[in-house]
């Protein structure tokens, strides 16, 4: 994946934990200096506002900038509440989180209910901010995209990451007029699908297919022309990444997880996963697993997890057992 994939991020005042991270950076820039007099170790003194000599108390600089808040905050209410800064940049709106919004509410800054005309007077002011929000059909497009998108993230429970990916491919591909002749739930759903799977954290195409408004046939088109035109480097889904989420819905303990890792990973080392679904090899390994474990979990309610059928678990369940058998005896 390119650097193009990364977000942008804006400069946001510090709070004092994230001070305490920027001196600790201070710090490793400073290991690599000695003392210009005695050759001992340098060290940054922020109560001071200096670098020293930590052997013989010589002062390498001093008066240094703060570049801190001039505030303090013990809570992140109160760290709202003093912050004078917005939001960062975000590639889950289309104009990336930079523009105003007229709160909704019909209230002055008092709390106080505004009288008939001024709320009339406000309802313009809404109506003529959002029109000057999107100025063209391109920016209608991508805003009408993103909240799809975030729809269906939210449906699947996809964290920040796979939004942010998600986003800069539909950006991408809405550049390269790639949505000629295309539907926008088609590229994005395609998008949040390939997106899921750049971040290490894939969701199945039926899971997809199930929160989106077009049908399975025309994700597949679509993310397969997607990859294709963006040059995406998509590696084989590893079932792996499939058993923190299955795990974690069925309330198996971490003994249970860790196990079904073990019990993948040889499958995966003894060539078990070529040519199957790993939904398949995951949701088999988590039943192995709970059996290993003494743990109760019903194939009825594994298979509805993972979208698989109880024979795909049956069948993948003894060849998992057998590959980790041949592992660890080989």
């Amino acid at each position: 994946m390119t650097d193009s994939f990364t977000p942008p991020r804006v400069r946001q005042e510090s709070s004092p934990e994230e001070h305490g991270e920027t001196d600790e950076k201070e710090q490793n820039d400073l290991s690599g200096k000695t003392c210009p007099e005695c050759s001992g170790r340098i060290v940054h003194d922020e109560a001071q506002a200096e670098t020293h000599c930590e052997d013989c108390g010589c002062v390498v600089e001093s008066d240094q900038i703060d570049r801190g808040p001039e505030w303090r905050a013990f809570d992140s209410r109160e760290k709202n509440d003093r912050s004078r800064v917005g939001a960062p940049q975000t590639q889950q709106l289309h104009d990336r989180g930079l523009s105003t919004v007229i709160d909704w509410r019909d209230e002055d800054a008092y709390g106080r209910s505004l009288s008939s005309r001024q709320r009339k007077k406000m309802r313009r002011l809404r109506k003529w901010d959002e029109r000057f929000r999107t100025k063209n059909a391109g920016e209608r497009n991508l805003k009408h995209a993103l909240g799809e998108i975030n729809r269906m993230a939210s449906a699947l429970g996809c964290p920040d990451p796979i939004r942010e990916t998600t986003g800069v491919l539909y950006r991408q591909a809405l550049e390269k007029d790639m949505l000629r002749g295309r539907s926008i739930e088609g590229m994005a759903t395609a998008a949040l699908y390939a997106g899921s799977r750049l971040e290490n954290a894939p969701r199945t195409l039926d899971e997809v297919a199930a929160v989106s408004r077009v049908d399975k046939i025309e994700i597949e088109r679509t993310y397969r022309y997607l990859a294709d035109e963006l040059e995406l480097e998509m590696v084989p889904t590893d079932p792996e990444a499939y058993i923190a989420r299955f795990a974690s819905e069925l309330g198996c303990p971490d003994e249970t997880e860790r196990r079904s890792r073990e019990l993948t990973q040889a499958a995966v080392e003894a060539g078990v996963h070529s040519g199957r679904n790993p939904v398949g090899i995951a949701a088999s390994a988590l039943y192995a697993a709970a059996k290993l474990t003494d743990q109760d979990v019903i194939q009825n309610d594994l298979a509805e997890i993972a979208n698989v059928s109880k024979v795909t678990i049956r069948n993948r369940y003894t060849e998992i057992l057998e590959a980790a058998d041949k592992v660890s005896n080989g």
